[in-house]
């Protein structure tokens, strides 16, 4: 028995070999024919068309004809720095980096190497040479690049596809997009390149970058629009694309062209932790692009319109401190003395809806609505006050240069008043701690000397030195007032509280509820 069922097992296996043979035998013979005609397909639509056909039919268009016409365009700027001098900062802590290139020594940070070697050997002072790209604009051979690879530049070389040195000139610059336009004088015109339309571009299309990563010149990447509108908080008017095309030092100030070859985006910084490209980039819109650099071309620098104010975001919690049904608009912090917001009767506290009938959604859509107003306009805006909404028409002034605020940090020795409810130590803002801390005369209000660890302000970022102006909209002045108030705030159902804070001459909003754990965060 156990023989017959040993050979029955035998003879079944054979037969499935036998079975398995035959199939890969017939499998071999369809592959090498069905292959054979693949590749003749592929040849003769090789032959006929340039684009490459796929597994599944769908045709992938090469890149090539875009690159060979736009390349020629795209240049090489390097700029050289005046001894002891700075220019924007490379990173930020969140780990976003202008991807211009830097030569210096490892090590010390070229400045701090500098001044060393100055004072301790009498060593010159070292050069420092910033490195970019560019492309040329028109036939008069302006050529647009990034205001951060030129910024404290002695002189500007771009070298052109050809390997041709030329000495450039700055038209005109602006920090507020880091935008920045030159030129230089040729023997003949040099191939340029045309703005595209960067509202027309979606998310997922193809895109194209070039420039001089790490000084490689004349380097192609591609890959797609990952988002857009993109706010990373290094500007004021931030509106950047995201790409996924391979950015890295070097690359900014470098032309992003869709696949008609038109530039719809500059590209200025990438996120990296480590100075090489993760697939996120960010490019300036050419739509934001373009004006800021025909200005620049015409007058050399940029005006915009400017309402004097400041503008905070508004968050879900300040909204409902507002009696506001949705976040949506800029909240006043301050409003500047004699400025034309002050004129046409604007308050801090106050909450712009609207401009010129067009709802603001948030800080920045408000900042570019204003930016945009030509100067000497009167402007309709709609404004919500005292849970109301009324409307304001304030004549947009021209933005003036930004002051430079001076903080000296400081501490002051004996608490005066302690209320470890509220875990907050309060002073009255004196002329001495007003001069001591260089708090701007206009400014009334509490001082805080100090919070307690296990105060429940402090996860909301209060902080020693902060004046408190207001709380729940009252101004107070003593800091009975102002324990009063926030005790009184306590005891309510809501335990919502609003307070004014101005922090280093600057004033903002803070709205939590103690209810809760914090829900906002402190933006310095």
């Amino acid at each position: 028995m156990d023989n017959t069922v040993h050979d029955g097992a035998t003879n079944w296996r054979f037969g499935q070999a036998q079975t398995l043979r035959s199939s890969l035998a017939r499998f071999a013979i369809v592959l090498t024919l069905g292959l054979a005609l693949v590749s003749t397909s592929c040849v003769q639509s090789d032959q006929g068309n340039p684009l490459t056909a796929s597994a599944d039919g769908a045709r992938i268009p090469s890149l090539a004809p875009v690159v060979q016409a736009v390349m020629p365009a795209v240049v090489h700027v390097s700029a050289v720095q005046r001894p002891g001098g700075t220019s924007a900062a490379e990173e930020t802590a969140a780990g976003l980096r202008r991807s211009k290139h830097r030569s210096a020594n490892r090590g010390l940070p070229p400045a701090a190497l500098d001044e060393l070697l100055r004072r301790f050997f009498d060593a010159p002072e070292m050069t420092i040479t910033s490195a970019g790209s560019g492309f040329i604009i028109d036939p008069d051979d302006f050529i647009v690049t990034e205001d951060h690879i030129v910024d404290n530049a002695e002189t500007v070389t771009v070298t052109a596809q050809e390997k041709r040195r030329y000495s450039a000139r700055i038209i005109g610059r602006d920090p507020k997009t880091d935008l920045a336009l030159l030129k230089i004088n040729v023997e003949h015109p040099l191939p340029y390149v045309v703005w595209g339309d960067s509202d027309a571009a979606r998310v997922g299309d193809w895109v194209v970058a070039i420039g001089n990563p790490f000084g490689l010149d004349a380097t192609v990447s591609s890959g797609i629009i990952s988002g857009r509108g993109r706010d990373i908080h290094i500007g004021p008017y931030d509106d950047f694309l995201q790409i996924d095309a391979a950015i890295n030092l070097g690359n900014s100030g470098g032309p992003t062209f869709d696949l008609n070859g038109k530039v719809i985006g500059i590209n200025t910084a990438i996120y990296s932790p480590n100075s090489g490209s993760v697939g996120i980039g960010f490019a300036v819109p050419a739509n934001l692009a373009q004006p800021v650099i025909a200005e620049l071309k015409a007058r050399g620098r940029v005006t915009r319109g400017w309402l004097g104010v400041r503008i905070q975001e508004l968050t879900p919690e300040l909204a409902l401190s507002f009696g506001l049904p949705k976040a949506e608009g800029g909240l006043v912090a301050d409003v500047t003395v004699d400025g034309p917001a002050a004129r046409a009767g604007f308050e801090q506290g106050d909450v712009i809806l609207s401009v010129n009938g067009h709802l603001t959604n948030n800080k920045r859509d408000l900042l570019l609505a204003l930016a945009a107003m030509p100067i000497g306009q009167t402007t309709e805006v709609g404004v919500w006050r005292r849970r109301a909404e009324i409307v304001l028409r304030p004549v947009i002034g021209e933005m003036p240069g930004q002051p430079q605020i001076a903080w000296n940090v400081s501490r002051e020795g004996r608490a005066q008043r302690k209320d470890f409810i509220i875990g907050l130590n309060l002073a009255p803002l004196t002329e001495a701690r007003r001069e001591l801390l260089e708090i701007p005369s206009h400014i009334e209000g509490v001082i805080v000397l100090s919070v307690a660890d296990n105060s429940a302000f402090l996860g909301f970022g209060i902080r020693p030195g902060d004046v408190i102006e207001s709380v729940n909209q009252q101004p107070v002045n003593l800091p009975e007032e102002a324990i009063a108030l926030l005790k009184r705030a306590l005891a309510s159902e809501q335990k919502n509280i609003l307070m004014l804070i101005n922090r280093r001459g600057t004033s903002r909003y803070v709205a939590m509820s103690l209810e809760d754990k914090p829900k906002g965060r402190d933006d310095g």
